[in-house]
């Protein structure tokens, strides 16, 4: 059975990096992307984070199912963008460019066509990024290092049984959806798009019914072990910040600030070429 998202354990600087680092470096990067529409600076964090990704040895078949759906979600985003607000791009860079005319008073612009592009971007920038993250960090490692910085380790625990049942929710979810063809309800590429949506969306119901059921299992057999009950407690795959964790730390900061500072730099967040 193949999982979409779970950690595997590689021989890269990036897995060997502490999990605190990534989870500092993944908040900067999202920080960075959610305050910035520089055309120029998410091009260039798409490029870091695509050299990121090609230095992390992620395979693309782990991924490329979730992406192929955030893809199509953010696809429909941007068509809903348009829809409710067609003149959002005239507005924020005070010109208006018309193109081609749609229908009745409604005009394709240059200025939403490139606000949209942006908007994009800021996708391409953070989902990788979040990939990377959940592939190369040990959910282990990472709840030892969270308490390492001062993080109670049952909140950190907590996080790091999130992590786990990443690849234990896709299998379920994979599970129900074979059942579903097996008797015969197509849910592949053959059926229509609609039909794919309404029938994929029709195992939610049991797959939130599994993973309740594995909650509860989990936290009874916590409780019965007097989890929680001491202040602290010892980790096996406890790491400390090493030199290149101090560097990725540095060098996530000094870029976020960059970034910001010639974001706004002229009071304006958006890079305006009109």
């Amino acid at each position: 059975m193949s999982r979409m998202i779970s950690y595997q354990e590689k021989d890269t600087w990036i897995h060997r990096l502490s999990g605190v680092t990534k989870l500092i470096f993944l908040m900067l990067w999202c920080i960075t992307s959610a305050l910035t529409y520089d055309t120029m600076v998410l091009v260039i964090m798409i490029l870091i984070g695509a050299s990121i990704y090609a230095v992390s040895r992620t395979e693309w078949k782990q991924v490329s199912t979730v992406f192929k759906t955030i893809l199509f979600f953010m696809v429909l985003n941007l068509v809903f963008i348009f829809i409710f607000a067609p003149y959002e791009g005239c507005g924020i860079y005070g010109s208006r460019t018309e193109m081609v005319r749609l229908f009745g008073d409604i005009y394709l612009t240059k200025e939403q066509l490139f606000y949209e592009l942006n908007v994009m971007i800021k996708y391409f920038t953070v989902i990788p990024a979040v990939f990377i993250f959940l592939v190369t960090t040990d959910p282990s490692e990472f709840a030892a290092s969270l308490n390492l910085v001062g993080v109670p380790y049952s909140f950190a625990y907590s996080v790091a049984i999130a992590l786990r049942y990443i690849p234990d929710v896709q299998d379920d979810f994979i599970r129900i959806r074979n059942a579903q063809e097996a008797r015969g309800i197509e849910m592949s590429g053959k059926a229509s798009l609609k039909d794919r949506l309404i029938r994929t969306s029709s195992i939610i119901f049991p797959l939130l019914f599994s993973t309740m059921e594995r909650i509860d299992v989990v936290s009874n057999a916590m409780e019965l072990r007097g989890f929680g009950k001491k202040k602290k407690r010892s980790w096996y795959a406890q790491r400390k910040l090493m030199r290149n964790d101090w560097i990725v730390i540095i060098g996530a900061v000094v870029f976020s600030i960059a970034a910001l500072i010639y974001t706004f730099y002229d009071g304006n967040r958006f890079y305006n070429p009109f």
